[in-house]
């Protein structure tokens, strides 16, 4: 649940209101001047030049970056948290409505529309050479094994110093391996502990959630995915206050398939599951909350059962966190954990 590449934007649909994130873009909000200078500091050579090494070489960065562009919505979420309009972006949303918290950063730095490229064909290296940027961020992309060698004439790329973080990297390290890039490492500390502290609020408010147990499982086309497996770094869920279950350690990244026979390892205090590809998942909702096995489980005989819509991208958020989306996924899934755990 930490990995911030390109979302299936084009398969989930539009975000619906977002309160909570209002309050943290406050926090990490700039004016519209973010896009045209430097971001905050009295001298904006201090700290430069930066050094930082990747899976792939070393990026020199001389003096505090101006113009950014992004090549995926995770290092999009990054600029936008702290106070930078990127000069060009790929078009995830792909005519879509942009989400909410998103739109929300977009509205509070003045930016009107972000310019971007048709990344359908991947990074579009080309638009983003035009845009003259000063750095790349890549710190969110399945695809920097390929883009790098293409990416780095053009402009110093900020990326992770190893492949596997990919897949592993917290959205937290991302945002502050890019703010050092970025001379805005105050800045993150600020993002972070806003978001740390909408989490922390939520738990403190719900202290029914302390030590119940959950399974969160994810309708995929190919199979019914077990997302809680043991090695799952905590998530929202746990930092509210929710536990594994003693049935995560049978599942792992590579192993997270439950077929209909085994439906009962999903059984948990709060069970919840999300339906983020509609019709293209394995089973339908109707389907799956009707067999005679998931009717049997306790969770669901009990109401202590929801589904985590995906109409409104909450799915897609909580399965891949950033520092914008971080506080609403808490603000729209407290009140359904409430109501879970309440078996209302």
């Amino acid at each position: 649940m930490n990995r911030t590449s390109r979302r299936p934007a084009r398969v989930l649909a539009a975000v619906a209101a977002a309160v909570t994130c209002l309050g943290l873009l406050t926090a990490c909000g700039e004016d519209s001047a973010s896009k045209d200078k430097p971001a905050a500091g009295a001298d904006a050579s201090a700290g430069f030049p930066v050094s930082l090494t990747n899976a792939w070489g070393k990026t020199e960065v001389k003096k505090k970056p101006v113009k950014v562009a992004t090549v995926s919505d995770g290092d999009t979420a990054i600029a936008l948290a702290l106070g930078i309009v990127p000069v060009i972006t790929p078009d995830v949303e792909d005519g879509a409505k942009i989400p909410e918290y998103k739109q929300r950063a977009i509205d509070k730095l003045g930016a009107g529309k972000l310019k971007t490229y048709d990344d359908t064909d991947g990074t579009a290296y080309e638009a983003i050479a035009a845009e003259a940027p000063d750095v790349i961020l890549g710190m969110n992309t399945w695809e920097m094994d390929a883009d790098y060698a293409k990416l780095q004439p053009i402009a110093p790329v900020v990326t992770f110093t190893d492949k596997a973080h990919a897949d592993t990297l917290t959205w937290q390290d991302r945002l502050k391996t890019a703010a050092k890039a970025l001379g805005l490492s105050a800045k993150a500390d600020e993002v972070i502990a806003a978001n740390e502290k909408a989490t922390a609020d939520a738990a403190a408010a719900h202290p029914e959630f302390k030590g119940k147990t959950y399974t969160y499982t994810v309708v995929h086309p190919e199979q019914i995915s077990f997302m809680s497996y043991a090695a799952q770094d905590p998530g929202v869920f746990e930092k509210l206050g929710f536990t594994k279950t003693d049935k995560a350690k049978n599942y792992a990244p590579d192993k997270n398939a439950v077929s209909l026979e085994n439906l009962d390892q999903l059984d948990a205090d709060v069970l919840l599951v999300t339906y983020p590809f509609g019709d293209r998942g394995v089973i339908s909702a109707t389907e799956l909350e009707s067999n005679k096995l998931f009717q049997s489980l306790n969770a669901v005989k009990t109401k202590h059962f929801t589904v985590i819509p995906s109409d409104n991208s909450l799915s897609s958020a909580i399965a891949y966190p950033d520092p914008l989306s971080a506080a609403w996924v808490v603000e729209q899934l407290t009140p359904l954990l409430a109501k879970a755990a309440a078996g209302q």
